[in-house]
């Protein structure tokens, strides 16, 4: 299977596709990455070096793609951090000419705004953007629960108010939403979620809270990629989501063993693919 991964990139670290294209290869895929950004590293550690790629640099990346006539073996599309509104208006015509060329084809929007703590880090324009585009065009939305209240428009505080917010875009588009980073007023302390939900049916994991100083970037980025890589494979959103789940607390006790900011991809290879930890996934 052949996925089409259109987000940042950097050369040191792994956060966008430095995340993304290595989980989705392990698992078995061809990916084919399109960088929004080249980064020398995630903004977080205060500088870095490299580019923003213009719309047009992206779009010239999809044109040539097409030119060689591989759009119809695309299986999926999977989007992330977009940086400006002109950027997105490419993602979503490529994703339009994927489907054109093969309409069972899947789109898994992860719609990279800003998170708890740290509040929206993306212009002001692409929230809007992502809701009246994307959303409707996504199969699949991988919100953490900023973003999700963001995009409901409507704050989240129990299990049963984050069901009904996802709801409330699955009304706009998608079949599935995922939520991740999930922690509400009945989450323990000691524990984190991820929830996906769909029209009729809403499942949750529960993985115990790993506390990392300071915080890894990139773990949405892998997480989203996971869950499409499953998803894809068995078009089962709670097997999905149990796979995704063991593999991403996987990856992240690797990270907190380490002790680095970094995702410890390389080393949490294995357990990508075959976990040693597994979690119960719970209807709701």
């Amino acid at each position: 299977m052949n996925i089409l991964s259109i987000q940042s990139h950097v050369a040191f670290g792994h956060v966008g596709n430095a995340a993304a294209v290595f989980p989705l290869q392990r698992l078995g895929f061809e990916v084919w990455p399109v960088h929004t950004v080249q980064f020398s590293n995630h903004p977080g550690y205060g500088d870095w070096q490299g580019q923003v790629f213009s719309a047009e640099h992206i779009r010239e990346v999809v044109d040539g793609l097409a030119a060689r006539g591989v759009l119809g073996a695309c299986d999926a599309v999977l989007s992330g951090y977009l940086g400006a509104a002109n950027l997105g208006q490419v993602v979503t015509d490529t994703v339009r000419r994927v489907r054109a060329a093969n309409p069972s084809a899947l789109y898994l929007c992860d719609p990279v705004m800003g998170d708890t703590g740290t509040g929206l880090y993306v212009r002001d324009d692409i929230p809007a953007f992502l809701r009246a585009h994307a959303v409707p065009l996504a199969d699949v939305l991988t919100p953490n629960l900023f973003e999700l209240e963001h995009l409901a428009e409507c704050r989240v505080a129990s299990r049963t108010e984050a069901v009904t917010a996802a709801r409330r875009l699955i009304g706009l588009g998608p079949s599935v939403v995922v939520v991740t980073s999930l922690r509400h007023d009945e989450t323990p302390a000691e524990a984190i979620d991820i929830l996906a939900v769909t029209v009729d049916n809403a499942w949750q994991v529960r993985t115990p809270f790993l506390p990392l100083d300071p915080p890894a970037n990139g773990s949405g980025d892998a997480l989203a990629a996971l869950f499409l890589a499953h998803y894809l494979k068995m078009r089962d959103a709670p097997a999905a989501l149990t796979e995704a789940a063991a593999a991403i607390f996987a990856i992240v006790t690797a990270t907190q063993t380490a002790g680095t900011r970094e995702l410890q991809l390389i080393s949490a290879q294995e357990e990508m693919v075959r976990p040693s930890r597994r979690f119960p996934v719970e209807q709701v």
